[in-house]
């Protein structure tokens, strides 16, 4: 069973009238990209954290037909112990602070600074499936309706089996559906996560229409080759013009991985050549801040040690604020 305050926080989300529900992309993509910023400084100091999984990546992969949403990555991934206690049991230092803010009128959107993102899932799904492999535990499936439980099994037959990172799968309520288009998730991630440091990769299906050649089996004339060739011409002749007359088509489908964030990042940019609603959006993507910053200052350090950087000041204490990138 859920821990009670993890309970309840849930209940809210289920049951909030709350228009901008879109933040959940942004709160799956940013615990996406904390688990491959924890793989990533591991392999600092162990050289075979990386060793099942090279490529550090965020994937999402929509399915309109089964009305699901999925968003993976190749991040540290959680242990069996990790989903029980991080996803149900052990409620963070946030759940009961986060609760008290929305009671006192603040936006769900703020969900992310309290660290319990993940539960925003719930703003669009009736169900929400998460597969996790970590490098030190067997690959375990973590499932839940939100109604006050939760299951966790092992996941090793499963088709779905990942060399390590989470995979998390949201069973999409009738109404958010919209959630699953290609055009939807590329306006989320371009509003909400395009600096994030990472690769956000959408799976796409692209459908086009090609002319194939129809013509006719040559070898079945062969055994015609002492009909008068005056008539030969006209057959010929009448069968081009219904070739001009008639171009068959068929629809050719391919599969492929887009890019979304293909934005170079801000902090290695001209300022004069950066708007201030990019600074925002940037500031808005590290600090799950729901207003803008007070001030910025984007400045380089030339010298043996050559860096540039971006210091932002929010117009109020923040209680997560600080991500290195």
């Amino acid at each position: 069973q859920f821990n009670a305050d993890i309970a309840q926080l849930m209940s809210l989300i289920i049951n909030a009238v709350y228009s901008n529900k879109e933040v959940f992309l942004r709160e799956l993509i940013s615990n996406a990209s904390d688990a491959l910023d924890k793989i990533r400084y591991q392999s600092l100091n162990d050289k075979d954290a990386l060793s099942a999984e090279q490529d550090l990546k965020i994937e999402i992969i929509p399915d309109t037909v089964n009305k699901t949403l999925t968003i993976r990555d190749t991040g540290i991934g959680m242990t069996k112990e990790e989903l029980i206690n991080n996803l149900g049991t052990v409620a963070k230092s946030g759940t009961k602070s986060f609760m008290e803010a929305i009671a006192a009128g603040a936006d769900i959107s703020m969900i992310g600074q309290f660290g319990v993102g993940f539960y925003s899932a719930y703003l669009v799904s009736d169900k929400v499936i998460v597969r996790s492999k970590n490098n030190d535990d067997e690959q375990f499936v973590w499932e839940s309706s939100a109604g006050g439980t939760f299951t966790v099994r092992p996941d090793t037959h499963s088709p779905h089996q990942m060399p390590r990172g989470t995979e998390i799968t949201l069973l999409l309520k009738d109404d958010c559906v919209s959630f699953a288009e290609e055009k939807k998730i590329k306006e989320i991630v371009k509003k909400h996560s395009q600096f994030v440091s990472f690769p956000i990769n959408l799976f796409t299906i692209k459908s086009e229409e090609k002319e194939v050649d129809d013509s006719d089996d040559e070898d079945d004339d062969d055994d015609d080759a002492d009909v008068d060739n005056e008539e030969a011409n006209v057959e010929v002749s009448e069968k081009k013009e219904k070739e001009k007359k008639e171009k068959k088509t068929e629809t050719v489908t391919t599969e492929e991985w887009e890019l979304l964030n293909k934005q170079k990042p801000i902090w290695t940019r001209n300022p004069n050549d950066i708007t201030k609603e990019e600074y925002v959006a940037f500031y808005k993507t590290i600090s799950n801040d729901w207003e803008d910053y007070l001030a910025v200052k984007h400045f380089s350090v030339e010298g043996q040690l050559e860096f540039s950087g971006l210091l932002y000041v929010p117009k109020r204490a923040q209680r997560m604020i600080g991500r290195i990138i």
